[in-house]
């Protein structure tokens, strides 16, 4: 990735998620059924040391095709310089969550700090997830605890990068 002259110093450490990805994957949980989704997630920067993030997903038939909206989710990543990095995101289903974690070279980990809920919201209470760029493609984990069940694997998916 070619490091842009306006990328604050402090988004180095992230410029390899800049721009737009897409792709697909998978998810499941004990309380719905699995289910194959499609992606697109863009990670932005205006010049000042944050990233904009956006992500929206759709449900796949077995055959790729689009079923139905899935989810979204928008907010910031903000990089500390000791490699810490603290997360905002909101969702329309009536949550908001605050992630703390770590940046190592093209890997970033974090957990939430707080998870906040509109009272229609379902149950969430935490979340873990894991991004990392492999072979030139970003691929992501999200562990979940949610409707009373413990933190588990819930969603992954592997993104190209889109030009």
């Amino acid at each position: 990735m070619q490091i842009t002259p306006d990328l604050p110093p402090e988004l180095v450490a992230l410029a390899w998620l800049i721009g737009r990805w897409e792709g697909a994957g998978v998810g499941g949980y004990p309380t719905i059924d699995s289910f194959q989704f499609g992606q697109e997630v863009t990670f932005g920067h205006v010049g000042k040391p944050f990233l904009a993030y956006f992500s929206r997903s759709w449900i796949l038939d077995d055959d790729g095709n689009k079923l139905r909206p899935g989810a979204a989710e928008t907010g910031y990543w903000r990089p500390q310089p000791d490699g810490t990095l603290e997360v905002t995101m909101a969702h329309p289903t009536g949550f908001a969550e605050l992630w703390i974690g770590h940046i190592g070279g093209a890997k970033v980990e974090i957990s939430t700090d707080v998870v906040v809920r509109t009272a229609t919201a379902k149950e969430y209470t935490a979340g873990h997830r894991l991004y990392g760029l492999v072979e030139g493609e970003l691929m992501w984990a999200y562990d979940m605890a949610a409707m009373g069940q413990p933190l588990q694997a819930h969603l992954s998916a592997r993104l190209k990068r889109v030009e």
